[in-house]
């Protein structure tokens, strides 16, 4: 009874100290949206990294490392793919924006971003995560999303131009047999 009594405590003390070893890391949740509602060729898109840290300590040498967005598709026009964070304090928050490019249209598989950081001061292993995946997203044509979505201001210039002959001709017909007919009534009224 002794040694059963015994094994238990043991087992308790060591979940206890495994749960509040866990308690006192810093654990990251990282998260990856793409802001745009249409993603168009040689039109930015803006990419919006959320790094929240719910653990009970400091994350310290943060690294944020995103290789989804390769130079042959797409060109960096703001920010930077690999940031480095200092420190993320316990329970709060670190948010990294990223303007890229399409160089090309299709469809690209956007992966996720790999966080790198020490849970603790003293560590030196460093702990990796990951960020939430968009998956695939389709980049359409610039004359695609032109042709849907721009003014058609020449369009409807043209479409004027054309339908002012069937206009116009009808009024100066119309203006011309007034006209006439004005002047035979206001002759008629001289001679009476």
């Amino acid at each position: 009874m002794k040694q059963v009594l015994f094994i238990l405590c043991s087992v308790l003390v060591i979940f206890v100290r495994c749960n509040s070893e866990e308690e006192t890391r810093a654990r990251l949740l990282v998260s990856k949206h793409i802001l745009n509602t249409y993603l168009v060729e040689n039109m930015d898109i803006n990419v919006k990294y959320s790094l929240f840290n719910i653990g009970n300590s400091a994350a310290v040498d943060v690294t944020l490392n995103d290789r989804s967005f390769g130079p042959e598709a797409f060109a960096v026009m703001g920010g930077q793919l690999k940031a480095h964070i200092d420190r993320i304090p316990s329970h709060s928050n670190y948010t990294h924006v990223v303007v890229v490019r399409p160089i090309r249209f299709g469809y690209f598989n956007f992966t996720s971003a790999e966080v790198t950081y020490k849970s603790d001061i003293e560590d030196t292993d460093f702990q990796v995560a990951w960020s939430s995946e968009p998956g695939e997203g389709g980049i359409i044509a610039f004359r695609d999303y032109n042709k849907r979505f721009s003014s058609h201001a020449f369009d409807w210039a043209a479409f004027a131009i054309m339908s002012l002959p069937s206009l116009a001709i009808p009024v100066f017909l119309w203006y011309s047999s007034k006209s006439k007919y004005e002047k035979l009534v206001k002759s008629s009224k001289r001679t009476h």
